[in-house]
C-alpha cells in the first residue's frame, strides 16, 4: 500500500529586523497537520518582536485541504493575519490566485500569487 504524502514544511530566517517565515505544502492537507503545526507556527510567531514578518508560501505541491483543515487554516489566518507583512503564494494552479483573493479580505497585511518563485522573493524584498 503506498501512502500519499501530505503536510508542511517550515522555516524561519532572519534578516536584519526583519523576519522570513517559509512554508512549503504537500498533498491535501488534514485537520491532523494543523494540530501539529500551529502550535510550532504560534511559538515562532511569540518570539518576533516586531511586525515585519514576511511569508513566502510554495503551494506547488499543494492539493488542497479537507473540510475540516481548511477550517483550521482559516482560524489560523484570522488570529495571526496582522502579524503578517507581506505573503506571497506561488503556485500552478488557477485555484490558488483565487484562494488568495479571499484571503486578502483576512488580513491587514499584503497578499500575492506568483507562478515563479524568483518574482515571489523579489516582491517579499521590495
Amino acid at each position: 500500500m503506498h501512502n500519499k504524502r501530505h503536510g508542511l514544511s517550515i522555516g524561519m530566517e532572519r534578516a536584519e529586523n526583519d523576519f522570513f517565515l517559509f512554508i512549503k505544502a504537500q498533498g491535501k492537507l488534514t485537520h491532523q497537520d494543523y494540530e501539529i503545526i500551529t502550535p510550532f507556527i504560534e511559538s515562532m510567531l511569540t518570539q518576533v518582536r516586531t511586525p515585519t514578518v514576511n511569508v513566502l508560501f510554495d503551494g506547488t505541491e499543494l492539493d488542497g485541504w479537507e473540510l475540516r483543515a481548511a477550517w483550521d487554516d482559516l482560524k489560523l489566518g484570522l488570529k495571526h493575519g496582522t502579524s503578517f507583512n507581506k505573503v506571497a503564494l506561488y503556485g500552478n494552479k488557477k485555484w490558488q490566485a483565487f484562494s488568495v483573493k479571499v484571503a486578502d479580505w483576512f488580513m491587514s497585511g499584503e497578499i500575492k500569487y506568483f507562478e515563479k518563485e524568483n518574482d515571489a522573493i523579489a516582491w517579499l524584498n521590495q
